[in-house]
C-alpha cells in the first residue's frame, strides 16, 4: 500500500504512479494497452483490479490543503486513483509544524487510517507500506 503525504510526497507519488503504470502497459485511466504478458506479472503488487479491466493503484493521498490534490487529479494520470483515497483538509499548515500536527492534521487521521485500513483490508498479502 502507497502513502502519499504532502506536496512533495503527493509530487513523487504522482511520477511513480505514472512510471509503474508505463512499466505494466496501463493507460492513465487503468485500462490495460500493453503488449507482453511479461507487464501482466505481479500487477497485482501495487494495482487492485476493478470492474472491466481497469486497474486501479493501492495508494491513499494525503495532504493538508487541496491544491496538490487537484493538480494531481488534472495530471495524465489523475483518473487511475479511486475518489475517495484522496484525504485533505482546506487550510494547509503553512509550513507550522505544530499546526500540521497538533490541529490541521490531527482532524485527518481518523479519515486517514479509516482509508489505510480499507487498502490494507483489501491486500491478500500485506507486504508492507511505501510512503513518499
Amino acid at each position: 500500500v502507497h502513502l502519499q503525504t504532502g506536496q512533495c510526497g503527493n509530487q513523487i507519488g504522482a511520477a511513480f504512479w505514472q512510471t509503474i503504470s508505463g512499466e505494466h502497459g496501463l493507460d492513465g485511466a487503468g485500462v490495460y494497452n500493453g503488449t507482453s504478458d511479461l507487464q501482466l506479472e505481479r500487477m497485482n503488487v501495487y494495482f487492485n483490479e476493478a470492474s472491466g479491466n481497469k486497474y486501479v493503484p493501492r495508494a491513499v493521498l494525503v495532504d493538508l490543503e487541496p491544491g496538490t490534490m487537484d493538480a494531481v487529479r488534472a495530471g495524465p494520470f489523475g483518473q487511475l486513483f479511486r475518489p475517495d483515497n484522496f484525504v485533505f483538509g482546506q487550510s494547509g499548515a503553512g509550513n507550522n509544524w505544530a499546526k500540521g500536527h497538533y490541529t490541521e492534521g490531527a482532524e485527518l487521521v481518523d479519515q486517514v487510517l479509516d482509508v489505510v485500513r480499507r487498502e490494507a483490508e483489501g491486500c491478500d498479502c500485506l507486504q508492507g507500506f511505501q510512503i513518499t
